[in-house]
């Protein structure tokens, strides 16, 4: 490896511990003057070299839709999660219940999720998952009350270690939600109904874009007034994390 190779790939190493964050190819180019960026391929063999030194270390590159980040290994999650003393809550079944429809029939309105629930959608669900930039709303669905249409994020993809919705896995080879739940990285088993509901509902009939361009864009905040959720949802609620299940790792 050439002298300025090296230096490359210590350029993006440094950066991306300093950082705490995702960077895109785009970002660690502009680390550099015009006269002496590298381009686009010589940075990907750069990141190509640094994800070959993390191998047989509790850390990893990872790819995800912001960019590329290092994370603690998942499989380090139990001991690494003894740094915070609180013991993490879990996140109620109605709630990932929800945000499995959303994620895969993206667009879909809030009463199109109740349809295919069978229960009302407590409001506390959708501010919860708001708070935590896994959704946004895209647009209004045609019809009278103009619903909103909700979709999930970016910060839904990194979260979830996704570089995009493809990663997801297929509908076709998922039996039960509480398979969906597993690959998802959660602990808590889903209520068994749920499978009928990711499986049995009819898709949003408004045009729309694809769910891949619908991540473009800032979340941007929903009307969560006037409709309360059913006894069992409003219940769950209370219970909501403020932090998700195992090491989500990048330093932060």
């Amino acid at each position: 490896m050439s002298d300025s190779a090296s230096m490359l790939v210590q350029v993006i190493e440094g950066a991306l511990l300093a950082a705490g964050r995702a960077l895109t190819v785009a970002q660690l180019g502009e680390l550099f003057e015009d006269g002496e960026r590298p381009s686009a391929a010589d940075i990907r063999e750069a990141l190509g070299v640094v994800s070959e030194r993390c191998e047989d270390r509790g850390f990893e590159l990872c790819e995800v839709a912001s960019g590329f980040r290092f994370q603690v290994r998942q499989s380090l999650s139990p001991w690494v999660a003894r740094l915070w003393q609180e013991r993490p809550q879990k996140y109620s079944r109605a709630l990932l219940e929800t945000l499995a429809l959303i994620a895969y029939r993206q667009p879909i309105t809030r009463g199109e999720i109740e349809e295919i629930r069978g229960v009302a959608v407590s409001s506390n669900i959708i501010k919860t998952l708001h708070e935590r930039d896994w959704i946004r709303v895209v647009g209004h669905r045609d019809v009278p009350g103009r619903p909103a249409m909700y979709a999930t994020t970016r910060q839904f993809l990194d979260y979830f270690n996704l570089k995009n919705l493809d990663q997801l896995p297929a509908l076709a080879e998922i039996r039960d939600l509480e398979t969906l739940n597993a690959e998802l990285g959660f602990n808590e088993p889903l209520a068994p109904a749920a499978n009928d509901a990711a499986q049995t509902g009819d898709e949003p009939d408004a045009a729309a874009t694809s769910p891949a361009t619908l991540l473009d864009g800032e979340p941007s905040a929903a009307d969560h007034g006037g409709h309360a959720g059913d006894a069992a949802d409003a219940a769950d609620d209370d219970d909501e994390a403020s932090a998700g299940p195992g090491v989500q790792g990048s330093g932060q």
